[in-house]
């Protein structure tokens, strides 16, 4: 007898029952040869080809808006990028392999970069995968996969969603997504929260489920057989959607709701959400298209765009996370068998100082053209002597405050130590579950021991938040738990004094806080911590809210 019922990641609240429908799979591999007759005619056909996919993009992203919209503009940019099509065109005619096949090996190459990097630049593999897949499709006159027309509300069943298609979906016509792979940090579990849409990912044996109507659990993780003849369900979970742009509890307790961004557009986004600050701003986005250092001139104006929707307001300004493989050619990286276990985050500026300082220099300047209250964060730091390594140098440049990411076990288990050298930690969530449980964020395999409310990581979580009241200094999460409405009751009662998120989660989770007195939080948060599982976290979570 067949399984009626799997497990996997719960990413977005709510419950629907329907119709599946199965997304098809990606078109594979192009073949290599015949080798073209005219390599310069077909190398031509590349340009064209890329133009055309990211206008269609750009196409769609104008009906789209928030995240959607962010998503589908960046994904049309990556189709539209010139060295990608440069690649290709160089593969085609120096070592004679067709278009597509030419196209697939050029974005293979940057994957692979992005994947040896880790942390949020891998989750961005994906979304190359996407764009290769579409200008090959382009190239060979087949239509790209994706979601087909929906006649009626569905579920969708899918190996991933891309990015793009994630995007573009209608919340009428979709009632719930579930995917054999994917994560809890990934696009597709970020957008499926943004639309309202139910949404389960890494169902381990879900492809071979033979079933023509599924239930989608978005709130237990569960997928199960349902019966064909039953009528359609939707029970999105409602919760208080009226925030009054404050993060407190009911009671009063302040926990400061912010919003992650990388770009000017996240930034905007993260403002019009109601965002009271940025407790992330990744500045790698002004380094990875740089075939060198950019200027401290550039930087600083780079950074001021990112600042300016929140003059007056305070933003977390993250140091460079870069490391080996990643696409940085200036930093010379030497090639490493675990990239993300090497030289990257903080550990890049023991060995090159000197780029830290600069951008340091930029992030100050920044500061002063934007009037944002500028905080810095290191990434990847380990030891209290690392933190006040890094604090020195900030406060040499003129920044008031400088904090570091807690996001390997080590720091946690040193919060107070560290806590001593820095003004204040943030928890890096996603990290912090990979290293704590050895599993790659990427991998669909591991997927479950990502989530976020495995009780491990929220007793990791705990002992921080144990020594920020020990030393009276905040702890933020800026990690994908922050986004969970729930979990953030969870978190602020572990002693999380700030939860930054993308910005489609910020009135939810502002919501979600004002709903409860702080001692409601914190006897929710004692019931998860003592749980054996994700599963038994949730629903404990859950039964004790409801009490």
């Amino acid at each position: 007898m067949s399984e009626t019922r799997l497990s996997g990641v719960a990413v977005s609240p709510g419950r629907a029952r329907g119709p599946v429908v199965r997304v098809a799979e990606p078109l594979g591999e192009p073949a290599s040869t015949p080798e073209p007759e005219d390599p310069q005619a077909e190398a031509a056909r590349v340009a064209p080809a890329a133009q055309a996919v990211a206008a269609r993009l750009e196409a769609l992203s104008e009906t789209a808006s928030g995240e959607a919209a962010t998503i589908l503009l960046t994904t049309a940019a990556m189709a539209g990028d010139p060295a990608l099509v440069s690649e290709a065109e160089r593969l085609v005619v120096a070592e004679g392999l067709p278009a597509p096949r030419a196209v697939y090996e050029s974005a293979n190459g940057f994957a692979k970069t992005l994947a040896a990097a880790g942390g949020y630049l891998a989750e961005r593999v994906r979304d190359v995968e996407d764009v290769r897949d579409r200008v090959v499709a382009e190239l060979l006159g087949v239509e790209p996969p994706g979601v087909p027309e929906l006649s009626s509300p569905s579920v969708l069943v899918a190996r991933d969603l891309a990015p793009a298609d994630t995007a573009g979906l209608d919340p009428a016509k979709v009632l719930a997504l579930a995917t054999e792979e994917g994560g809890p940090t990934s696009h597709t579990a970020i957008l499926a929260r943004a639309l309202g849409i139910p949404a389960v990912v890494a169902v381990r044996g879900l492809l071979a489920l033979d079933a023509t109507a599924l239930l989608v659990d978005g709130d237990t993780g569960v997928v199960e057989v349902a019966d064909a003849g039953a009528s359609v369900l939707t029970a999105v979970a409602s919760g208080p959607v009226e925030w009054d742009g404050t993060g407190t509890t009911s009671d009063g307790h302040r926990v400061k709701v912010l919003g992650n961004v990388g770009s000017p557009a996240d930034a905007r986004a993260a403002a019009d959400a109601g965002a009271e600050g940025v407790g992330l701003f990744r500045t790698e986005f002004c380094y990875l298209d740089a075939e060198a250092e950019p200027s401290v001139a550039e930087q600083r104006a780079a950074y001021a765009a990112v600042l300016a929707p929140f003059a007056g307001k305070p933003v977390v300004v993250r140091t460079l996370d870069a490391g080996a493989d990643k696409p940085l050619a200036f930093l010379s990286p030497e090639a490493e068998p675990n990239p993300a276990l090497g030289v990257r985050g903080l550990r890049v500026a023991f060995d090159r100082p000197e780029v830290l300082d600069r951008q340091l220099e930029a992030i100050a300047g920044a500061a002063q053209d934007s009037g944002a209250e500028v905080s810095v964060m290191a990434p990847m730091v380990a030891t209290a002597a690392e933190a006040a390594w890094f604090a020195e140098r900030v406060r040499g440049a003129g920044i008031a405050r400088a904090g570091v990411m807690i996001e390997i076990p080590a720091a946690a288990l040193s919060a107070k130590e560290i806590l001593a050298a820095v003004d204040f930690v943030s928890l890096g969530t996603n990290d912090l579950a990979q290293y704590t449980f050895a599993a790659d964020r990427q991998l669909g395999a591991v997927a479950t021991l990502n989530d976020p409310w495995q009780p491990a990581l929220l007793r990791l979580i705990a002992l921080v938040g144990e020594a920020a009241k020990a030393t009276g200094k905040p702890a933020g999460v800026c990690g994908e738990a922050a986004a969970d409405p729930l979990l953030a009751r969870v978190l602020t009662g572990l002693g999380v004094t700030s939860l930054s998120m993308n910005a489609p989660a910020v009135r939810a989770v502002g919501a979600s806080l004002a709903a409860v007195t702080l001692a409601q939080c914190e006897a929710i948060a004692a019931r998860a911590l003592g749980a054996a599982d994700p599963a038994e976290a949730r629903r404990r979570a859950r039964d004790a809210d409801a009490g």
